[in-house]
């Protein structure tokens, strides 16, 4: 190795953010057991590489001793201080036994040495730039897809998208640009390994973000998503200041900013209704676009029961209890949706738009309703209905 040879490392260090000095200290330590293979010698031995010139130097470390019982870890005192008349018994020296022919095995260390840490740096700094872009949007092309994943090309490394997390209404050819979600991002003997998915909620969060400048800036703040990907999905949204209007936003204007989020999804629809703290407030708001007579909080069993119009029912229930199902993934709330008939059938009198009844249990005095006989909407189960779209799914 020569003077060259350290400014190539300089030039490593420039291109790939590697330190020379890091890449001479592993040359260095890769070279101590390349002397130790190739010369069968157990010494106890260490290299130096001048930091300018490149000159590569080996030395064995001996100990001073008074009787010398191993000559490849020892010197005699009378020897030692032939060196140097300073040196004393249990005195350390370092003495020159650089190989003849040792250029040629530290030159052939040195590169596999260099091109291993290169290829380690660039799998670090991939992975620190993509483990800081979790749950973020990345663009790809899709290069290939075989039993398990589709391969979709980020530029520095290829991501993994798992069949099950595409959308059920699209398909992908080679060559196709697509958005998707980072979901996990590990770190493995081969390299990182990204994860991403188009079906995640965190995907429609992320495209809200990136079409409203209100949310990007915070003004706007999502507050909750549920999605059923490739069909429909409900946001629920918020705004601190009283001159923004949260829906009005996020739609834009004559429904722009909400259509290219659409057509990016494949024509999913996606409800966006106002956020709020007020409990039935936000889960009449989240059963839109059906309209709520009357909505019942059962605070400690985390229920609310509503009450629809007789001709909104099959709405506020929607195709096979979506629009149910959704409301209650958005707000966290199981919800027991009742037509007005039903509700006067089964006895249920109410006055005013809001009821709380705070830690009682579901049953309410005349009333012969159960928990455990409410719409449970989590588990898609669906009352009797008039209407043809509305389906009894305990049957």
């Amino acid at each position: 190795m020569n003077a060259e040879f350290i400014e190539a490392l300089h030039e490593i260090e420039r291109e790939k953010g590697i330190s020379k000095e890091v890449l001479i200290e592993a040359i260095e330590a890769a070279l101590v057991s390349g002397y130790k293979r190739n010369f069968n010698s157990a010494q106890n031995v260490r290299v130096d590489i001048n930091r300018e010139l490149g000159n590569v130097r080996v030395f064995a470390r001996k100990t001073v001793v008074e009787e010398v019982t191993d000559p490849r870890a020892q010197i005699s005192l009378d020897e030692a201080q032939e060196i140097d008349p300073n040196y004393m018994v249990d005195d350390i020296i370092d003495m020159e036994v650089t190989p003849r022919d040792f250029g040629r095995i530290a030159a052939q260390t040195a590169k596999q040495v260099v091109t291993q840490r290169i290829r380690e740096a660039e799998r670090g700094i991939i992975y620190s730039e993509f483990i800081d872009r979790e749950q973020d949007i990345v663009t790809g092309i899709v290069q290939r897809q075989d039993g398990r994943f589709y391969y979709i090309d980020l530029g520095k490394v290829e991501a993994l998208m798992p069949l099950n997390e595409k959308m059920p209404n699209e398909s992908f050819k080679q060559g196709d640009r697509v958005k998707a979600f980072i979901t996990k991002v590990e770190k493995t003997t081969k390299g990182p390994q990204i994860f991403v998915s188009r079906t995640h909620p965190g995907l429609l969060k992320r495209l809200f973000e990136l079409e409203v400048p209100e949310i990007f800036d915070g003004v706007v703040e999502i507050k909750s998503v549920a999605r059923e990907a490739g069909d429909r999905s409900k946001i629920a949204v918020y705004s601190a200041d009283p001159n923004v209007d949260p829906v009005g936003a996020c739609v834009g204007p004559k429904g722009m900013r909400v259509q290219t989020i659409v057509q990016e999804l494949k024509g999913e629809k996606i409800d966006i209704m106002k956020w709020s703290e007020e409990t039935a407030e936000y889960v009449a708001n989240a059963l839109s676009p059906s309209k709520v007579v009357h909505v019942t909080v059962y605070e400690g069993e985390k229920v609310t029961r509503v009450i629809v119009p007789d001709y909104q029912l099959s709405l506020a229930i929607g195709k096979r209890g979506q629009n149910a199902r959704l409301a209650a993934k958005l707000t966290g709330w199981k919800i027991d949706i009742k037509s007005e008939t039903q509700a006067a059938e089964e006895g249920f009198v109410y006055s005013e738009p809001v009821s709380v009844i705070p830690a009682k249990g579901f049953k309410e005095t005349g009333e012969a309703l159960v928990q455990d006989e409410a719409y449970d909407i989590e588990a898609n189960a669906v009352e009797e209905a008039s209407t043809a779209d509305v389906v009894d799914e305990r049957e």
